[in-house]
């Protein structure tokens, strides 16, 4: 038992006696368990409460959710079913009951839970009514419950969306096209504009396919997308796939919600619609990448792994399940995996340039910078035409080669980066703060950094470059106002508190000059030894900073003032 929830469970004595401490105790246990994301956790203490009272609809709801959030759906269904019959209702017990229904194509039962109100969602509802009624073979019933929905304004482009999905499942592919094609306003997302380039192959489009994909898109596509783009250009007549059946149809829909989720509700609710559509189509790789982004979001970093793992290595999301499982791998300091995982995807797949990158960025993270160095030259070696995103590239290599002390070759990628995105302010701050610390033509660095803050002005590091190339050009009372502010932005940063001490020294507020550098050391377990030297901090707080230039041969501040 987690520590919090063990201490939690020992204070129950107090107020409960025998079976009642037991009961409080494993929901104690479990509701931590849920704060912290940790769904088999959740799942196990909570059963053993529900095990020892069956009607806690609390500890109910919590267990049908863990067990959900594990992929678990027969015993999500299970507790679920014993929610009901508490005669309570519940919109997640609904969730898990309408899956596992829909699931075993129990399409009737489905309809009557529906009918005698059993809801998730107005939404939900709507499109689960839709596909069931497709299921029962009720096809004139089922397109009506999609024109039923596609009459209600807030929803209407989901009811449009999924009638013609049900048209294309029928095999009516002109209809299906028809009625996209006559919703001008009609904003689809990356499944729905596969499932129309689909569409249009079974009409013998193929051209217009393609001209979806790359409207929808951009010609930058990545490989899934640039696999059905190719396929469509030769000709081939691709399978609909999106949504062959009713079943499908219903995995579409909780995906569809668990999409429209995303960026509005808790992780944790958007989770349970992503495993929804798993659990109705485990061949839906949205619904698993999905799923395993939002793992990942959420700390649950195994399950996460294991969600991606589990996505087939033959198909083109192959790609995107590794990388994302090699970024879960690195945040659960499992490093020397994940460059393995990044090391053997760039092996097997030398021609895409954002696995090369994505393993320069591991190697980068870990200061492996000439390793670093080797992956970015293999991106850039890819580029075929000069396109604004491949700035983030160039800047990556860029500080590869500043670290392994190639300056030459570290400037001509970081202006390479600013020729695709002039007004890149992470660009701009860099290459300015290293010109300025290199003492090289500061006039330009200044004007970069000075547009880097108009950029970004609550950005600390930014601020802070800003008030260093003041302090380098000798213009120390301008220096002192920005460097406040960036040391107000990031209080804790061992760095930007030695350069506020420096300027105040320089400025003649010593006392106040000590005192930063004295913060600045409290906070130096926090940085690297290449970013803070704490012995030259602690000499500065010995004898002050002018005996220290003269100690290292730097010219004394008098000389820059006077300068």
């Amino acid at each position: 038992m987690h520590r919090l929830a063990l201490a939690l469970a020992l204070l129950l004595p107090t107020v409960a006696t025998g079976g009642e401490r037991e009961d409080a105790g494993a929901y104690l246990a479990g509701r931590h368990a849920q704060i912290r994301n940790d769904f088999a956790e959740a799942a196990r203490y909570l059963a053993q409460g529900v095990r020892r009272d069956a009607t806690n609809r609390e500890m109910l709801e919590g267990l049908i959710g863990a067990h959900m959030s594990l992929g678990d759906f027969d015993s999500a269904a299970a507790a679920a079913s014993r929610y009901v019959e508490t005669g309570a209702d519940n919109q997640i017990a609904n969730l898990a009951l309408a899956t596992v229904a829909a699931r075993d194509g129990a399409w009737t039962d489905l309809l009557d839970e529906l009918e005698a109100g059993r809801s998730v969602g107005p939404l939900f509802d709507g499109l689960a009514r839709g596909w069931a009624l497709l299921g029962a073979e009720r096809t004139d019933d089922a397109l009506a419950a999609f024109d039923d929905l596609a009459g209600d304004g807030a929803v209407q482009a989901y009811g449009i969306y999924h009638k013609a999905l049900a048209l294309a499942s029928l095999g009516r592919f002109d209809e299906a096209e028809a009625l996209l094609s006559a919703e001008k306003d009609l904003r689809l997302t990356r499944r729905g504009l596969i499932a129309r380039a689909q569409i249009l192959t079974q009409l013998g489009q193929g051209d217009r396919a393609v001209s979806v994909l790359l409207e929808g898109f951009g010609p930058d596509l990545d490989p899934m997308l640039a696999d059905l783009r190719d396929r469509a250009a030769s000709g081939e007549t691709l399978d609909f796939t999106v949504a062959p059946d009713a079943r499908a149809g219903m995995a579409e829909a909780a995906h569809d919600i668990a999409a429209a989720l995303a960026d509005e509700v808790a992780r944790g609710y958007t989770l349970l619609y992503s495993r929804a559509a798993q659990e109705l189509r485990p061949d839906h790789v949205e619904a698993a990448l999905l799923s395993a982004a939002l793992l990942d979001e959420m700390g649950q970093y195994d399950l996460a792994i294991a969600t991606y793992a589990a996505i087939p290595n033959d198909g083109p999301a192959h790609i995107a399940a590794e990388l994302g499982r090699a970024e879960a791998m690195l945040k659960a300091d499992r490093k020397d995996a994940a460059i393995e995982v990044l090391r053997r995807l760039a092996q097997d797949r030398p021609d895409i340039a954002v696995v090369q990158a994505q393993l320069g960025d591991a190697l980068r993270d870990l200061d492996r910078f000439a390793e670093a160095r080797d992956a970015y030259d293999r991106a850039v070696a890819l580029f075929d035409t000069p396109q604004a995103s491949q700035w983030v590239v160039y800047f990556a290599r860029a500080v590869t080669a500043e670290r392994t002390g190639d300056w030459p070759a570290a400037e001509a990628d970081f202006r390479r980066a600013l020729d695709l995105n002039p007004d890149q302010p992470q660009v701009l701050n860099y290459l300015g703060y290293s010109l300025v610390e290199r003492r090289e033509k500061l006039d330009e660095a200044l004007d970069m950094i000075e547009r880097a803050v108009a950029a970004r002005p609550d950005s600390g590091y930014i601020v802070d470059s800003l008030a260093w190339v003041f302090y380098k050009l000798g213009r120390y009372d301008e220096a002192v106002a920005p460097m406040e502010r960036a040391v107000q932005l990031t209080p804790v940063d061992p760095v930007l508190n030695d350069h506020l001490g420096d300027i105040y020294w320089a400025v003649g507020r010593h006392l106040e000059a000590r005192f930063q550098w004295s913060r600045a050391l409290s906070f130096a377990d926090n940085a690297s030894e290449e970013d803070i030297d704490a012995d030259r901090i602690r000499r500065k707080l010995e004898l002050g900073l002018d005996a220290v230039l003269e100690e290292e041969g730097a010219d004394p501040l008098k000389v820059a003032n006077d300068g």
